[in-house]
């Protein structure tokens, strides 16, 4: 398996334009759901970290963090971002780590970008090994309705050192999504990036039952209404947020 180094060109972009777009959202829900019940200085990994925003929250907040991305300048802007975390390059389907963790976050539909089942399997199987017994597992998938509603649309940004256009589409029956992005950069003079990245939509039955698979209990999802905060999940909800637990004394089956 290899690492996500498509995703290197778009990190500059990322970093400035979404890196903090998901920071607020995703700290109200863990701090409702997964932050109350870690213990202080509890060890947190960051999976599919991505520029390292949400990791440099945690460790304001007195976590120890470990981020984790497959994409190597991905891995560099976290790395400035958050210099209290430990930064780490590797792929979500095949890494391999102690079990120290107290918990583990997977923010900002990261992983609607593993692309079928057995890839989705694979991650649960990997997040359950690095958990502590007893440790919780906490991450949110764009769902049907999301994409519905969001990813057909045409958009760009135009900056002094940087143009950056973008255009997303969702096949209904095939259920992936497309994220073509033309980058323009300004390094002396003008440098073409174009990027395409896929995102896989996946129901919340689909995705409990992998989860179970993976030997995880206590599986509860949410939706998140900006005036009331966490709601049950609907069929019309864009974004699901799922925690689930490690049961204690057991291995994966």
């Amino acid at each position: 398996m290899t690492t996500y180094s498509d995703y290197d060109p778009f990190a500059r972009i990322y970093n400035k334009h979404w890196g903090n777009t998901f920071k607020v959202l995703g700290l109200q829900v863990m701090e409702a759901l997964l932050l109350p019940n870690l213990p202080a200085q509890a060890d947190i990994l960051d999976l599919c970290c991505g520029t390292g925003q949400l990791a440099q929250a945690l460790v304001e907040r007195g976590y120890r963090v470990t981020g984790l991305d497959g994409s190597p300048e991905m891995i560099r802007y976290a790395q400035e971002n958050a210099p209290g975390a430990e930064f780490i390059v590797d792929d979500a389907r095949s890494f391999k780590l102690p079990s120290v963790y107290h918990g583990v976050i997977s923010a900002f539909d990261s992983l609607n970008h593993i692309m079928n089942l057995e890839d989705l399997t694979s991650v649960f199987a990997n997040v359950f090994s690095v958990l502590q017994e007893g440790g919780l597992f906490l991450f949110d998938l764009n769902m049907e309705e999301g994409y519905k509603v969001t990813w057909d649309d045409n958009f760009g940004m135009v900056e002094e050192d940087h143009v950056c256009v973008v255009q997303t589409h969702y096949d209904t029956m095939e259920r992936i999504a497309r994220f073509d992005t033309t980058i323009f950069y300004l390094q002396g003079e003008w440098q073409r990036s174009d990027v395409i990245l896929t995102q896989r939509c996946y129901t919340e039955t689909e995705v409990r039952s992998t989860l179970e698979s993976a030997g995880f209990t206590r599986i509860n999802a949410y939706a998140h209404d900006e005036e009331w905060g966490l709601a049950e999940l609907t069929e019309d909800a864009g974004r699901a947020f799922f925690i689930c637990q490690k049961p204690s004394g057991k291995t994966p089956p």
